[in-house]
């Protein structure tokens, strides 16, 4: 029996993506779980798994192409046990936007918004899913691509929603935008070859997405920044004497790791930076978790993945971990979890040589903190007699960026406060984080 595979629904509003490798062939035999290809969408690279095992009949996208959630990808001649099993059900190949899979004694209603195609599950999982009486398109899927785990039908049984809220949470509020990241109505362009020759870049994959969320961000938070500069003359002082310590461990001792940690202190002492706006329940969500997200520059734009519970981890566990992340971000594998669930983001453009420069806020985040590069500086220093003196100090710029509907300037200030008596004073730091 012919099966035709498509593009599942990957969830957080995403509507397609762009293929940038196929793994199987026309007449290749495959298994339940093979990878059948490799799409980029939202930031991330996502493997695509078979839901069934059986023979490749045909292969319908190109690395390159552009394709929609609902679009079929592969089509499988299904082996005679899967064959069984779906057509025990009558799941015969259906077009787009057909399927028998609700049955009125399921316990759970469609979920609203899904797009109406089959649900990837693997044949055992749907057999699962009927005997718990479980609605598969009303189950948040965690599987690769995704594929509905046989964990999370039995998550779904017990009424366990806590993922579907956190998906709920990410994907809140408005977004007046194409799914291209331009406004609905933009102004026609003008004809630019009648002054000169021009060249087309695509705009999609990573430049889209994250289009979208800056269109997003900027269009739904009224922004406002605050900055100073800290000393951290002692603290790179202090780095570059446990610097070869951390390395030897697998990770990198830079000032990133120290803001960091220092922004956890900060943020249990002012903790409305570290929270969401929920404008329809009319509430200030406070967010008692650590999930810092850190900026990424790589080859195919900036991404953001989130070291959790930062909170619970000493320097050299996120001097590793974000060795580990930025290694992994670059290369293209970070996967879509490792990019969820960020309170607050850190955004350096000292790396690079940038100075002062004010982020936009990664929503539905509240705020974002931008550094910069820290470079020696004349500072006037006054002694306990009243006497001035230049000095070289190492000076780095801070800028936080926050939501004034939940914030206010005072509070900002205290924060940055906060966060530059820990990175000015190792002996602060280590008995503050």
């Amino acid at each position: 029996m012919t099966q035709s595979f498509r593009l599942p629904d990957l969830g957080e509003g995403i509507h397609e993506g762009e293929v940038t490798a196929v793994y199987v062939k026309a007449g290749q035999k495959i298994k339940e779980g093979d990878i059948l290809l490799a799409m980029e969408t939202d930031k991330a690279t996502v493997d695509i798994p078979s839901p069934y095992t059986g023979t490749v009949a045909e292969v319908r996208v190109r690395p390159g192409d552009t394709v929609k959630v609902g679009a079929v990808l592969v089509t499988i001649e299904a082996a005679d046990s899967a064959a069984g099993e779906i057509a025990s059900r009558g799941e015969t190949e259906a077009p787009a936007g057909k399927s028998n899979e609700s049955r009125p004694a399921e316990r759970q209603p469609p979920a609203k918004g899904r797009h109406e195609t089959p649900v990837p599950a693997s044949p055992a999982t749907r057999r699962l899913a009927r005997e718990l009486g479980v609605n598969l398109r009303a189950v948040t899927p965690t599987g690769a691509g995704g594929v509905v785990t046989a964990e999370d039908v039995r998550a779904a049984a017990k009424g366990d929603t806590s993922l579907a809220e956190d998906k709920t949470e990410d994907a809140a509020g408005p977004a007046p935008l194409t799914s291209g990241g331009m406004p609905s109505s933009s102004p026609k362009l003008p004809d630019f070859t009648r002054w000169g020759p021009v060249e087309r870049i695509p705009f999609r994959s990573i430049r889209r997405a994250t289009a979208v969320q800056m269109a997003t961000a900027w269009s739904q938070i009224p922004h406002v920044s605050s900055q100073d500069t800290v000393d951290v003359t002692r603290l790179e002082a202090f780095r570059l004497a446990h610097k070869a310590k951390i390395e030897a461990a697998g990770g990198r001792l830079s000032m990133t790791v120290f803001v960091v940690k220092a922004l956890v202190a900060a943020l249990k002492a002012f903790p409305r930076f570290n929270a969401t706006l929920d404008l329809a329940g009319q509430a200030i969500i406070l967010k008692q978790y650590y999930h810092l997200g850190v900026a990424v520059n790589t080859d195919r734009g900036l991404i953001v993945p989130v070291i959790r519970d930062v909170d619970r981890k000493s320097v050299t566990d996120v001097a590793v971990e974000l060795a580990d992340i930025v290694q992994t971000t670059r290369a293209g594998k970070i996967s879509r979890d490792a990019l969820q669930g960020g309170t607050f983001t850190l955004t350096n453009a000292g790396a690079m040589g940038g100075g002062f420069f004010t982020p936009i806020i990664n929503y539905p985040e509240v705020a974002i903190l931008g550094t910069g590069q820290a470079r020696m500086q004349p500072v006037v220093e006054t002694d306990d007699g009243g006497r001035h003196r230049i000095v070289p100090r190492l000076m780095m710029p801070l800028v936080l960026c926050f939501d004034h509907r939940v914030a206010d300037g005072a509070e900002a200030i205290g924060f940055l406060k906060r966060l530059m008596a820990l990175l000015a004073d190792p002996d602060a730091f280590l008995m503050g984080i």
